[in-house]
C-alpha cells in the first residue's frame, strides 16, 4: 500500500469528493465535443491507462484545453500517481486559474498527502462557491491536525450535515471544542456521535466525561443510563457514573456505585482514590482509610494510594501515621523529585538513568555552565542512588549548588540540593533551601515534605503539624485538578481526524 492510499484510507470521510469532482470534469469535457467521448468513458469505467493514451493525443491536438488537463489529472490519480496528477491539475490551473475541476482535485490529492498545500486551494474553491461543504471538512481536519481549533471548529460548523456519518471527523471537531472550553457544543457534537454509535459504550463514556466538565451531572447521569442498566455494568460506567451523582449532591448513590466500581475491578488505583475524595469533602475521613486500607491490601505498591491516606490521617490528627504515609509514598515511587523536564529526558532515553546521564554529561562537556544540564545532572546522579562520601554524589552537589547559583529562580534545582542536604546530614541547609523552592513555587510538595522531613531532624517540630496540613491541602487541590485533566485526556485520547 502506498502512502497515497493510507492517507486516503484515514481521510476516507471526504473520499466521495475526488469521485464527484470527476464526474464534473468527464461532464464538462464531454459538452466539448465528441472527441473526449472515448476519454470519459475510459475515466467512467476505471480504464485509466486507455484514457492516459487517448489524452496524449487529445493534448497534441489541443494543447490549451483545461478541461484535457483536468482529466489527465484523474486519470494519473487513478493510476496512483499523484504527483503526475498534480502536475497536470496545476497545468489546468495556470491555463484556468477558475477553473473547478482542476482547483477541486488539486485540492483533494494535496489534502490527501496532509499538505498544506491544499488550504490556499480550497480557500480558492470556496471564494467560487461559499457554501461549499466538503472544502470546509477537509480546511476543518487540516486546522485540527495543525493545532488550529479556533479555525477548525468555524469549518467544522459548516460542514453542516456533511460530517453526521462520520465518526472520525465528529471526534476531532468535538476534541477542538473540547480544548477551547466550548464544553456545551462538544456534548452536541458527541450527542451526534453516540445516535451514530448507540451501542458503543466509550461514545457513551466520552459523553458522559465532557457534560461532568460542563457541571450537567444529571445530564452525564442520563448518557450513561443503558449501561448502567445493562446485566454487566462496567467499572469504568460505574466511576463516571459516581462522579455525576456526587457533583449532582447525590452522595449515597455516588458512594454505592462507587463500591460496586471497587468490587468489579478491585485493582483499580483510580477508584479508591475518587471514594478517598469523597470522604475528604463530606469529613468521613477514617471511612476513607477504611477503603484505602481495602485498596492497599490489594496494591500494597501503590503510592498514590499511601499519600492519599496520608492526608485523611493529617485530617484525624495523627501525624505520625500520616509522615509514614508519606514516607512509604516516596520511597515507593523514587521519580517524584524528577521535574518535567528531567522525566523528558529519562523518558527520551528510555528510563535508562544511565544512557540519560551519559547524554547530560555529553552536553556539559560542550556547555559546562548550562543551569538545567547540571540540575539535570545532580537529579539524575541522586536518582542512581549516589551515597554521601563517595565521587558521586560530590559531584551531584557541586552540580546543584551551580546550578542554584547561575540560576536561582529555579524551584527544581533548590529542591534537588535540598535533598542532597538531607542525604548528608546538613539540616539547616536543607531546610534553607526547602524553603526558597516553596517561595518559588507554593504548590511544590515534594519541597514542603522534604521541609518536613528537614524540621523534624532538626528538631524543631512546632511548624510540622501546620506543614503538614498545607501537604494535605496542596495534595487535595492537586487530585481534583487531575480529575479533571483526566477526563479531558480520555476525550483528547479518542480523538480520530
Amino acid at each position: 500500500m502506498t502512502a497515497s492510499d493510507t492517507i486516503r484510507k484515514t481521510c476516507a470521510f471526504l473520499a466521495p469528493v475526488i469521485v464527484l469532482t470527476c464526474v464534473v470534469a468527464c461532464a464538462f469535457a464531454q459538452s466539448a465535443g465528441d472527441r473526449t467521448a472515448p476519454i470519459t468513458a475510459a475515466l467512467h469505467n476505471q480504464e485509466f491507462g486507455q484514457a492516459l493514451e487517448l489524452l496524449q493525443k487529445a493534448l497534441r491536438e489541443s494543447p490549451g484545453n483545461p478541461q484535457l488537463w483536468t482529466l489527465q489529472g484523474v486519470a494519473y490519480a487513478g493510476e496512483k500517481h499523484p504527483q503526475e496528477a498534480l502536475s497536470s491539475l496545476h497545468h489546468a490551473l495556470q491555463i484556468s486559474p477558475d477553473y473547478l475541476p482542476a482547483l477541486e482535485n488539486a485540492a483533494q490529492l494535496e489534502f490527501e498527502a496532509g499538505s498544506s498545500a491544499a488550504v490556499p486551494l480550497l480557500q480558492h474553491v470556496l471564494r467560487l462557491r461559499p457554501g461549499d461543504t466538503a472544502s470546509h471538512a477537509m480546511l476543518a481536519v487540516l486546522a485540527y491536525r495543525h493545532g488550529r481549533c479556533d479555525s477548525a471548529v468555524i469549518h467544522f460548523e459548516k460542514a453542516g450535515t456533511l460530517l453526521d456519518s462520520q465518526l472520525g471527523a465528529l471526534h476531532a471537531y468535538a476534541t477542538c471544542l473540547v480544548r477551547l472550553r466550548q464544553l456545551d457544543a462538544a456534548a452536541r457534537v458527541f450527542q451526534r456521535i453516540v445516535v451514530l454509535q448507540p451501542d458503543d459504550p466509550q461514545e457513551r463514556q466520552l459523553l458522559a466525561a465532557i457534560q461532568l466538565m460542563a457541571h450537567k451531572p444529571q445530564d452525564a447521569v442520563a448518557s450513561l443510563d443503558p449501561l448502567l442498566q445493562a446485566d454487566n455494568p462496567d467499572a469504568a460506567s460505574l466511576d463516571l457514573a459516581a462522579a455525576a451523582y456526587e457533583d449532582a449532591k447525590d452522595t449515597p448513590q455516588a458512594i454505592s456505585t462507587l463500591r460496586r466500581a471497587i468490587l468489579l475491578d478491585p485493582r483499580n488505583v483510580s477508584l479508591y482514590l475518587d471514594f478517598a475524595n469523597i470522604s475528604y469533602t463530606h469529613n468521613s475521613f477514617q471511612v476513607g482509610i477504611d477503603v484505602l486500607n481495602d485498596g492497599l491490601e490489594q496494591l500494597p505498591k501503590a503510592a498514590q494510594l499511601y499519600l492519599v491516606r496520608g492526608v485523611l490521617y493529617i485530617q484525624l490528627a495523627q501525624y505520625d501515621r500520616a509522615e509514614a504515609d508519606f514516607a512509604k509514598a516516596y520511597q515507593l515511587d523514587p521519580n517524584q523529585s524528577l521535574s518535567a523536564a528531567a522525566q523528558g529526558m529519562a523518558a527520551a532515553d528510555a528510563n535508562d538513568l544511565d544512557r540519560a546521564l551519559a547524554t547530560i554529561q555529553t552536553k556539559l562537556a560542550r556547555k559546562p555552565d548550562d543551569a538545567l544540564l547540571l540540575y539535570l545532572q545532580a537529579d539524575f546522579l541522586s536518582q542512581k542512588g549516589a551515597v554521601p562520601g563517595t565521587p558521586e554524589f560530590q559531584l551531584a552537589m557541586r552540580s546543584a549548588k551551580r546550578a542554584v547559583f547561575l540560576q536561582p529562580g529555579v524551584a527544581a534545582a533548590r529542591g534537588v540540593l535540598a535533598k542532597l542536604y538531607l542525604q548528608a546530614g546538613q539540616y539547616p541547609e536543607a531546610v534553607e533551601q526547602s524553603r526558597k523552592a516553596i517561595e518559588i513555587d507554593p504548590k511544590d510538595q515534594t519541597a514542603l515534605y522534604r521541609l518536613i522531613q528537614a524540621q523534624r531532624k532538626t528538631g524543631s517540630q512546632s511548624e510540622i503539624p501546620d506543614l503538614l496540613k498545607r501537604l494535605a491541602q496542596l495534595r487535595q487541590q492537586a487530585s481534583q485538578e487531575e480529575r479533571q485533566r483526566n477526563r479531558y485526556k480520555l476525550v483528547e485520547d479518542d480523538a480520530q481526524p
